[in-house]
């Protein structure tokens, strides 16, 4: 049957009792049809079962049966506001009941009568705050109740009326959308068994199975489309196949002044086998702070000019820029390949003269900020396209650079350690490596919570390290005063330091209402050790390379994400001697104080990114909302990750087997892709 065919497709009017006004009142919470009020997922249940008020938790929502022992007084007080109270005998304990503002319950219950009370308990007090009374013993047909988000368009009990009435008059309309052998391998619920029992569930256990059920379908679906997504694309790249030299690349790995780590040599066969493939490459390269994600580029792009192609670096800071281009020049020179760096500060006959090279092909890797975007740059054959802190730059932005070549292999670099369960939700059509190995003889970094009243102790520390020749930064969350937020500020700070170590060091400010090139300056003043203390808000967080900065001092480390304390500690330790991380924090919080333990126990980003993960929940794991996040109904990205990764496999091997292209049995899951613009019509036949 046709989906616009099916009656779960009528109107919610044909139900009785919604008429005109409910039946706008359902639409303005997305409920227009009988399906879209079958499939109202309910955001809890009330557990509807009788409790003894020894077994009732402190400030749960109990029903609890008793016995009226005193007579219910009604209690006047404010603008129609009453409170009505009487005690209640339940077992072999005396209960306080209180209903505010219904007085008329007074006349329907007196002293020796047993009456069930649904309210919120206080354990200590022995009390109930009543807000259901019932007379008589107690009858229920359910022991749990669906509760749903309806934001007071319509009544709880006739929105729970109109989902049985569609349930029973249209409930058998209801297609089984996951194939018969995964139901059979996860013993999973039937849909049409699945709808009944989400919103009226004779057992705990069955509200459990119904929801694991939906969870799971949540994210096969979404799986599903991601995997599929990434078979088209896969196909219609129509990519290059890069012969790279084999001991071309293996004579400049065996040059290098280190030895890869098994995560770094593992990261490039993978990158390899994709550019050596019909298809192109989509992959993503993350790796934690310090984890030699730029030998891995460079490999990667020497790989490609011994395949006869030219390579592409994009970067979003200028200084960044300069920094990759001096370390790919230092490793590659030697073997001959000409680099080249374009920023907006190559102007001019410079700038001519290094587009002519590189249209000519004499220039084999060119290395620059969102200028190599411009449409005067023009490469003779590029090959693999690198962008760095990749969510620094827009959709398009990356688009262009991929549009300078035919069909260039495209490799995304971050030093965000994105948590598994994120990375394969949100990049779920990218192929994915990881760099979560540290290089050998990397000091860890010495990660301190001190309180306010100890930050005496942690300017004297820094002073002696100062002494030595080194760097410190101090990072602030906020620029200026807020009468709002008692948060120390860059402004203050920088005024504070600069007064206690007056005449003997030097100390810079850096903040988000600089300029770029005021804070390019900054920066590159600190960078050359013009600056011994930089005063900074968060700007400071990506990239930059100051291998004599030891010291992280971070005020009021309670108002930053785990990740983003993660990535600023990251600023230090990039030299050989040893770095510290201070953390300044009085978190009042339980969370707070979680993060900062965190902090000082590991130095693994993704660990802290789990952990991260966990305390904030995904849609503020990147520090603001995440707009690239799936919504799903039920299906919880941390608390269901299992779940997620097991649909994901699923959803891998049917998108990858033949028989699901043409089977009959999978024509509805082929309609959704079709449906959801990942497929065309032609894909179809």
């Amino acid at each position: 049957m046709n989906k616009a065919e099916s009656p779960l497709q009528l109107p919610v009017s044909v139900l009785n009792g919604a008429g005109k006004e409910t039946e706008m009142s359902l639409a303005s919470i997305g409920v227009l049809t009988v399906g879209d009020l079958m499939e109202f997922v309910p955001a809890r249940y009330d557990d509807t079962r009788l409790k003894s008020p020894s077994d009732a938790a402190h400030d749960e929502k109990v029903t609890i049966e008793g016995t009226i022992q005193t007579e219910p007084s009604v209690m006047y007080y404010g603008k129609k506001k009453s409170r009505l109270t009487f005690k209640m005998l339940s077992g072999s304990h005396v209960i306080n009941v209180t209903f505010f503002n219904q007085p008329y319950l007074k006349k329907k219950a007196g002293i020796g009568d047993t009456v069930t009370v649904t309210g919120k308990w206080d354990r200590h007090r022995l009390a109930l705050s009543g807000q259901v009374l019932e007379v008589g013993q107690y009858k229920r047909e359910t022991d749990f109740e669906a509760v749903y988000l309806l934001r007071n368009a319509i009544p709880l009990k006739l929105f729970r009326k109109l989902v049985l009435q569609a349930i029973e008059l249209y409930g058998l309309y209801i297609e089984e959308t996951l194939p018969a052998d995964l139901l059979q391998k996860y013993r999973l619920m039937e849909r049409k068994e699945a709808i009944r029992a989400l919103h009226f569930p004779e057992s705990q256990e069955e509200m459990k199975q119904a929801r694991r059920r939906f969870v799971y379908e949540e994210f096969f679906y979404f799986q599903l489309k991601m995997q599929a997504l990434r078979k088209v694309i896969r196909e219609q790249s129509g990519g290059i196949v890069q012969k790279y030299d084999l001991a071309k690349l293996k004579k400049l790995i065996d040059s290098l002044p280190f030895e890869l780590t098994n995560a770094q040599k593992k990261a490039v066969n993978e990158i390899c086998a994709d550019m050596k493939s019909p298809y192109r490459m989509n992959r993503l390269l993350q790796g934690d702070v310090g984890s030699g994600k730029t030998a891995v580029a460079t490999l990667a792009l020497y790989a490609s000019v011994t395949a006869g192609y030219q390579g592409a670096l994009m970067v979003p800071t200028e200084i960044l820029a300069e920094q990759h281009a001096k370390s790919l020049h230092d490793m590659l020179e030697s073997f001959g390949i000409h680099t080249a760096l374009l920023t907006g500060t190559v102007k001019g006959k410079k700038r001519r003269a290094l587009l002519e090279a590189l249209a000519s092909g004499e220039i084999d890797i060119l290395i620059g900020t969102h200028a190599l975007i411009q449409d005067d740059v023009l490469f003779h054959n590029l090959g693999l396209v690198i962008t760095d802190e990749q969510h620094r730059f827009g959709v398009n932005q990356r688009r262009v650079l991929r549009a300078k070549g035919k069909n260039p292999d495209v490799l995304f670099m971050t030093a965000t350690p994105i948590p598994r369960t994120l990375a394969i939700t949100v990049f779920g059509e990218m192929d994915v490596s990881i760099i979560n190995e540290m290089p050998a003889g990397r000091k860890a970094i010495e990660t301190y919570w001190a309180k306010e009243e100890m930050l005496g102790r942690v300017l004297d520390f820094t002073e002696k390290e100062l002494s030595k020749g080194r760097q410190a930064y101090v990072i602030c969350p906020l620029i200026e005063e807020s009468e709002k937020l008692d948060f120390q500020n860059a402004l203050d700070v920088h005024a504070q330091l600069s007064s206690y170590y007056d005449g003997k060091f030097t100390v810079g400010l850096m903040h988000g209402r600089l300029s770029g090139d005021e804070k390019e300056a900054v920066m590159k003043s600190f960078s050359a050790n013009e600056l011994n203390i930089l005063v900074s808000t968060t700007v400071v967080e990506v990239g930059v390379n100051v291998p004599n900065a030891t010291v992280m001092i971070i005020y009021d480390a309670e108002r930053f994400g785990l990740s983003q304390l993660h990535q600023l500690r990251g600023r230090v330790g990039r030299g050989s001697e040893q770095s510290y991380c201070m953390l300044i924090a009085d978190p009042k919080s339980e969370t707070g104080k979680e993060r900062m333990t965190a902090m000082t126990e590991t130095n693994d980003g993704f660990v802290l990114s789990e952990k991260d993960l966990e305390l904030r929940g995904p849609g503020d794991f990147f520090g603001r909302k995440q707009s690239g996040l799936p919504e799903f109904k039920m299906a919880d990205m941390v608390h269901d990750y299992r779940a997620l990764e097991t649909a994901r496999e699923d959803a891998k091997t049917f998108i990858g087997s033949p028989s699901f292209w043409t089977g009959d049995e999978y024509h509805l899951l082929r309609a959704m892709l079709t449906e959801s613009g990942v497929l065309s019509d032609e894909k179809l036949d």
